[in-house]
């Protein structure tokens, strides 16, 4: 199947019931590895330091700091196995298959103690209203190859797009990275103002996480899979601080629309895998919603944004289309 969609350029098909319960355990296997990266990482602004990054056959930690080295934890798609790195030149790997959180927990853990790796997390999830410390999870143990492969299959196109869509920003910006406490793809720009003290929660996080990750206002686009409250894979876009002006802008697609409930634009996966032009679409929504944001909230637009399609042609740099 990964051959087939990449040849063919077609973006995976998605649909949240299909696939529900390896999410669910994917959703907190991620929560143990990206809390392992917290742990190592000094903090970054925003918390970009507990992030993942989707790589050429699935998610990474990236490099990671630990007494010996470095290391890099990854979850690789195409083979199903957990990767685990080090500068040492040491290497373990767990399989990925249908297994309890406690026993990915309890093996994970076995296995960064034979490469030294020493390190202590919170077992308890993040950002989840009902949780299972990990070694107490019996409950989730699915995991279904094909679906897991055609997930990440989106995730890569959705990469490309959102990496794109950042190189036409000169301000601040964050990576284009993955989330593991709500288990979505995020992209970020920043106005460079402080913003007003967030007053905004999130489930089993502590409210000076939240308030130091929104101290800057932003303009925020990502890509989630949906859970049983909302069984959709959609894109979002919102802002901080919002004004009520915002959620009345005209944005594209024409299938876009604002949720108030939410406090964001929302746009269905299903849309843009339909489309004539994926790519384009996406973009069209990431463009105008940015555009809701910077106007209503009067960002210095020309300072900020940047076209340096100039350079690329210049210096014969390879332009994806």
């Amino acid at each position: 199947m990964h051959d087939t969609v990449l040849k063919q350029g077609q973006w995976p098909v998605l649909k949240f019931d299909d696939w529900k319960d390896t999410l669910a355990t994917v959703h907190l296997w991620t929560q143990i590895v990206g809390k392992i990266r917290l742990r190592k990482m000094p903090w970054l602004n925003h918390s970009w330091h507990v992030t993942l990054y989707v790589c050429p056959y699935g998610l990474s930690t990236g490099s990671v700091p630990y007494q010996h080295g470095i290391f890099q934890i990854d979850f690789d798609f195409m083979q199903h196995q957990l990767l685990i790195i080090t500068s040492t030149g040491k290497k373990e790997t767990l399989e990925l298959r249908p297994r309890t959180v406690a026993d990915f927990y309890k093996v994970l853990f076995e296995k960064l103690k034979i490469l030294d790796i020493d390190v202590a997390i919170y077992p308890v999830p993040n950002e989840l209203e009902v949780t299972i410390p990990f070694p107490d999870d019996h409950l989730h143990q699915s995991y279904d190859q094909h679906k897991m492969a055609a997930f990440w299959q989106a995730l890569v196109k959705i990469h490309n797009v959102f990496t794109r869509f950042r190189a036409r920003f000169t301000g601040k910006c964050s990576p284009v990275h993955f989330f593991w406490g709500a288990f979505d793809l995020a992209v970020t720009r920043f106005s460079g103002r402080d913003a007003p003290q967030h007053q905004g929660v999130a489930p089993n996080m502590p409210a000076i996480v939240m308030q130091e990750a929104y101290s800057k206002e932003v303009s925020s686009c990502g890509f989630w899979p949906g859970n049983e409250q909302y069984p959709h894979a959609s894109f979002y876009a919102y802002c901080y601080p919002a004004t009520p002006a915002f959620g009345e802008q005209a944005v594209k697609p024409e299938e876009a629309f604002y949720s108030p409930e939410m406090g964001e634009f929302l746009l269905s996966y299903d849309v843009v895998q339909q489309a004539a032009d994926p790519e384009e679409t996406l973009l069209a929504f990431m463009q105008s919603t940015y555009e809701a944001a910077a106007n209503t909230g009067n960002w210095d637009r020309q300072a900020l944004e940047c076209d340096l399609s100039h350079l690329e042609t210049e210096y014969g740099c390879f332009k994806q289309g």
